[in-house]
C-alpha cells in the first residue's frame, strides 16, 4: 500500500512540473543565428511562462492545452549560453547552447549511412573532435498522425570520436567542410530512414496536392482510430489491384484468381520447406535470385472454444512487406524486420479450418517469411496458442511482370505521411539555415510523379521552417552494371527530375554524384567527396559566394549541319575530358526510347560539346543516361557534368 501511495504522489508531482521545453531544446543545442529564435514547450494550461536567454527575457502564456510558444530576439553566432524557462514552481534549464547554422539532413539510406561505413572510417573517427559541430539524430518513427514530440531520447551531441561513428556521414562531412569557410557552430539534425520513399516524408496536404493519394490518405485516417477496419479496407484495395492485372506469363496461374480466399485455386502452389526461412536458400533455381512477390498459405484447425476467444496472429519476421489475410479478410500489413502481430476482429475465426494467407514482397537480396517457427502462431486470450507451421506452408511465385502492389499507407519507409508525422512534425518550427535531401533510390521508375512530389517537399519544408529555406538535393549516384548500349533507365529519369527541381528555383542547389557511386553497392562509401560537393553548393546557394556550385550544366542544344552542339555554363575554367580526348556517355535520340544511339562527342571552344551520330530525325540529346553510366566530362575544378536530357533548340 505504501508503494502505491508513493507512485501516486510521484505521478502528481510530474503533472505539476512537466518538462517545460520541447525535447529539441536541451543541453548542447545549436540555435539558428541572425533571425528571431522560436522556442516552445508545455506548461500548466493558462500558466505564464518566462524564457531567459543570453540576457534577453520574453514571456508567453500556455493555452488551454498547456502549449506555449515564444520568440527570442535575433542573435549573432556565439556561445555557449544557458536557456532557462520558468513557470510557477517549475524550472527547466538547458546548458552549453551555441548559436550558429542549423541543417536538416533527411532522406533514405544514403543519408542515414553512418561515418563508420565510409572511406578511411577509423581515421575519420579518430580525428573527430569538434565541439562546434553538434548532432541530433531523430528517433526513427512512423505514425499515422502528426506528433509533437520525439518517440524516444534524441540528445544533442558534440562531434567526438564516441558520437560521430553512428551519425549520418553525408551530414557530418558536409558540416565539417562548410566550416572551413563559414567559421560558425554547425547544428545537424538527421531525420532519415533507409528504404524510405518520398511519399512518407510529405504531410497530408502536400500529398493530396500532388494528386493520386486521396484513397490511401483516407484509409490512413481510419487506421489512426480503427486499425482493424483500415486493414480490411486496404485488403480490398490490394485485391482490386490484383484483379486488374493482366494474365501473367505463360505457365503461371492467371492473375485474375484470388489466392487470399479460402477455396482458391490450387494451381501453381507448391509445398514450402518445413524450416521456411529465406526462400533464396531453399535450393530451388527459380527462387535462387528471385526478387518480387511470393504467396504463402497455411490452414489452422480450431475448436469452437478457441475460435470464440479474442486472438492475435503472430507471423514473426517477413522480409520485407507483407499483406496478410485470415479467412479472406485483410488483417495486417507491415514493413521491415519487426515481428508481425495482428489483432484479429471478433468473429473472424471459426471452428474447423481457418486459412491464413501472406503475400510477401521482397525487392532486395533474400526474403520471405524468415523468422523461426516459434514466432508463428495464433495466440488466444486464455494464454493458449496454436502453431501455424503444424499443417505446413505452401508457396506460389508471382511473375515479375505483376509489378509492385499498393503499399499500406501506415507503413514506415513506404507509407504515406508516416515519417513526416513521426520525424519532421516533432521539430515544430525550429530555426534552420537549410535542408539537405538525399533520397530517390526507392522511387526510381516514377520520375514523372517524383518531380511533382519533390517540389511539394520543398514547399512543405518552407511552409514549416521558413520561406525560401534553401534545399540542397543530392542527385542519386551511379549503381549497377555499366551499359554497353543506350538503355531505358528509371534512375536516369529520376536524376533528371532532381536536376529540373534544383534548376527551377534560386534557393535550391544540387550535388552531382554520378562519378562517385559504386557499381556493386547502392551505398557508396565516398561520402567525404559528397560532403565537399554539398558544401560547395551551399556556399553558392546559401551564402552567395561567386563560385560555380555543382559542375558544368547544359544551357542549350542546336543542330549545326550534320552535327549537334551542346553549350554548357557554370564551368570553372574550361571543359575537360578525363582519360582522353573523346567523351563518353553522349547519345542522340528521336522521339522513342529505342531510337537513342551512342554519339561520338568531343569538346569545342572550352564550353561546348559537338556530337556526331546517325540518328534520323533526332530531337534530343542525352548524357549519362543509365543506371550506372561511365562519364568523363568535368571542369577544371574537378566537378563532373551531371546527367541530363535536352531537346534541340531548348534553352535552360
Amino acid at each position: 500500500m505504501l508503494v502505491l501511495l508513493c507512485v501516486a504522489i510521484g505521478a502528481q508531482a510530474a503533472d505539476d512540473n512537466p518538462a517545460l521545453l520541447a525535447p529539441v531544446f536541451q543541453d548542447h543545442t545549436v540555435l539558428q543565428r541572425d533571425r528571431p529564435i522560436p522556442v516552445w514547450g508545455h506548461a500548466q494550461p493558462g500558466a505564464q511562462v518566462q524564457v531567459d536567454f543570453a540576457g534577453e527575457h520574453v514571456t508567453a502564456r500556455a493555452d488551454k492545452h498547456g502549449d506555449w510558444q515564444a520568440q527570442l530576439p535575433t542573435q549573432k553566432a556565439g556561445g555557449p549560453y544557458t536557456l532557462q524557462v520558468h513557470s510557477g514552481t517549475a524550472t527547466q534549464t538547458a546548458n552549453d547552447i551555441l548559436i550558429g547554422d542549423v541543417w536538416l539532413c533527411s532522406g533514405q539510406s544514403n543519408m542515414e549511412l553512418p561515418v563508420r561505413r565510409t572511406l578511411n572510417a577509423d581515421g575519420e573517427i579518430g580525428e573527430a573532435h569538434n565541439d562546434s559541430i553538434r548532432m541530433l539524430r531523430v528517433p526513427q518513427t512512423a505514425t499515422p498522425a502528426a506528433q509533437d514530440s520525439f518517440s524516444g531520447a534524441a540528445p544533442w551531441l558534440p562531434a567526438t570520436s564516441e558520437n560521430v561513428p553512428n551519425f549520418s556521414a553525408a551530414c557530418y562531412y558536409f558540416a565539417r567542410e562548410l566550416q572551413k569557410t563559414e567559421k560558425v557552430p554547425q547544428g545537424l539534425i538527421n531525420a532519415s530512414l533507409g528504404g524510405s520513399r518520398i511519399e512518407a516524408w510529405l504531410d497530408a496536404a502536400s500529398l493530396r496536392g500532388a494528386g493520386g493519394y486521396d484513397e490511401a490518405l483516407d484509409v490512413l485516417a481510419t487506421y489512426a482510430n480503427d486499425p482493424q477496419a483500415a486493414n480490411a479496407t486496404w485488403g480490398e484495395i490490394w485485391a482490386r489491384w490484383w484483379r486488374a492485372l493482366p494474365d501473367t506469363a505463360k505457365g503461371e496461374p492467371a492473375a485474375s484468381d484470388e489466392p487470399w480466399r479460402p477455396g482458391a485455386s490450387n494451381d501453381g502452389w507448391h509445398e514450402a520447406p518445413h524450416a521456411m526461412g529465406d526462400y533464396q536458400q531453399w535450393g530451388l533455381p527459380e527462387l535462387a535470385s528471385f526478387n518480387g512477390m511470393l504467396w504463402y498459405r497455411t490452414t489452422v484447425k480450431l475448436t469452437a472454444a478457441q475460435a470464440a476467444q479474442a486472438s492475435t496472429l503472430w507471423l514473426g519476421n517477413v522480409d520485407e512487406v507483407d499483406e496478410t489475410w485470415v479467412n479472406g479478410r485483410g488483417v495486417g500489413s507491415s514493413y521491415g524486420g519487426a515481428d508481425r502481430r495482428y489483432t484479429l476482429p471478433n468473429g473472424l475465426l471459426h471452428a474447423g479450418d481457418n486459412v491464413i494467407v501472406v503475400n510477401a514482397l521482397n525487392t532486395y537480396a533474400g526474403g520471405g517469411i524468415i523468422g523461426p517457427a516459434s514466432t508463428r502462431a495464433l495466440h488466444f486470450a486464455d494464454g493458449s496458442s496454436v502453431p501455424l507451421d503444424d499443417a505446413g506452408w505452401q508457396y506460389r511465385k508471382v511473375p515479375l511482370a505483376a509489378g509492385t502492389p499498393p503499399l499500406a499507407p501506415w507503413l514506415s519507409a513506404s507509407g504515406k505521411t508516416t515519417l513526416y508525422n513521426g520525424m519532421i512534425a516533432p521539430l515544430g518550427h525550429y530555426g534552420l539555415r537549410g535542408a539537405l535531401w538525399y533520397q530517390g533510390e526507392s522511387n526510381t521508375g516514377e520520375a514523372g510523379n517524383y518531380r511533382k512530389m519533390l517540389e511539394a517537399l520543398r514547399d512543405e519544408l518552407r511552409a514549416r521552417f521558413g520561406a525560401n529555406l534553401p534545399l540542397l538535393i543530392v542527385q542519386i549516384a551511379n549503381y549497377g552494371a555499366v551499359p554497353t548500349h543506350p538503355v531505358v533507365s528509371g534512375s536516369a529519369a529520376l536524376r533528371e527530375a532532381q536536376r529540373l527541381v534544383a534548376q527551377e528555383d534560386a534557393h535550391s542547389g544540387i550535388a552531382i554524384t554520378i562519378d562517385i557511386g559504386e557499381h556493386s553497392d547502392i551505398h557508396p562509401a565516398n561520402k567525404q567527396e559528397l560532403g565537399r560537393r554539398l558544401a560547395r553548393a551551399a556556399r553558392h546557394v546559401v551564402y552567395g559566394e561567386a563560385l560555380t556550385p555543382s559542375g558544368p550544366i547544359p544551357l542549350s542544344s542546336r543542330h549545326e549541319g550534320d552535327a549537334v552542339v551542346v553549350s554548357f555554363g557554370d564551368i570553372s575554367g574550361k571543359l575537360l575530358a578525363h582519360g582522353g580526348d573523346d567523351l563518353l556517355g553522349f547519345e542522340l535520340c528521336g522521339t522513342q526510347d529505342d531510337s537513342c544511339r551512342s554519339a561520338h562527342a568531343e569538346i569545342r571552344n572550352d564550353h561546348e560539346v559537338i556530337l556526331h551520330a546517325s540518328v534520323p530525325a533526332a530531337t534530343r540529346v542525352r548524357y549519362a543516361w543509365a543506371d550506372s553510366p561511365l562519364v568523363n566530362l568535368y571542369d577544371e575544378a574537378g566537378l563532373p557534368a551531371g546527367p541530363f536530357q535536352l531537346d534541340f533548340s531548348a534553352t535552360h
